[in-house]
């Protein structure tokens, strides 16, 4: 049976047990919940991409929290694609769409909780973690490596993440980074995230996230920083209205 999925309601709709996701409400989603301004989920992006975070936070809604999941994006989504979601928790299973193309694979163990502050609590934080990658993390990393995204077509992927917790008794997490690398073969480089989730300012669970990035090319200093300006302005345009 679905949870109550109240807070996520703005971001998608229902009809026939089937999830459809407009541009727009994954856009908002990404700038209001996640503060995530990457330039792919804006609407009217020639490559525009639902975020991953988005189809987390809808899984955990409808299915639960257990102490540890594992989530594989297998595909880009766009925006109106018939999603086709588990009626059930499962210990494993794959979100479709109704041409059983796959996006995304789920695993869990453990616990699980279906209270529904504890699941809102928890997706919340992990998707305000989880859209800061950039610029905050992501940049310092191909400038230590002497690469970067292409400036005309930046590519960052949402690619895995995974999660342990000790318990489910939390209230309100927080997640923290503890580290984070880049490997680089050719021109495609995976970004490695190390994280704590912290309760109550003691550590409760650990996770990682990875990230693609993809037309990995010599770094330059000043192309970095326009697009990095370029972000930031598209946060500025957003927070002004």
């Amino acid at each position: 049976m679905p949870l109550n999925t109240s807070y996520l309601e703005p971001f998608f709709q229902e009809s026939d047990d089937l999830i459809t996701i407009t541009a727009e409400q994954a856009s908002t989603f990404a700038k209001e919940i996640a503060r995530d301004f990457n330039p792919l989920h804006n609407p009217d992006a020639k490559r525009f991409l639902v975020p991953g975070d988005l189809l987390f936070a809808l899984v955990l809604a409808r299915t639960g929290l257990s102490q540890e999941m594992k989530f594989k994006y297998t595909g880009m989504m766009g925006h109106g694609v018939l999603l086709k979601f588990p009626k059930q928790a499962e210990n494993s299973f794959a979100i479709v769409d109704t041409q059983d193309k796959q996006y995304l694979e789920v695993s869990g163990n453990g616990n699980i909780s279906t209270e529904m502050p504890l699941i809102e609590a928890f997706t919340r934080a992990y998707v305000a973690f989880s859209g800061h990658s950039f610029p905050h993390i992501l940049v310092p990393l191909m400038k230590k490596h002497q690469v970067m995204i292409n400036p005309d077509r930046p590519m960052v992927i949402y690619e895995s993440m995974s999660f342990k917790l000790d318990h489910l008794d939390i209230q309100s997490p927080t997640l923290e980074l503890i580290d984070s690398s880049l490997e680089v073969l050719g021109k495609r480089g995976t970004v490695h995230l190390k994280f704590q989730v912290i309760e109550k300012g003691e550590p409760v669970g650990s996770g990682y996230k990875t990230l693609v990035l993809s037309g990995l090319r010599e770094y330059d200093e000043a192309k970095v920083q326009s697009l990095v300006d370029d972000y930031e302005l598209i946060k500025t345009y957003y927070k002004a209205g």
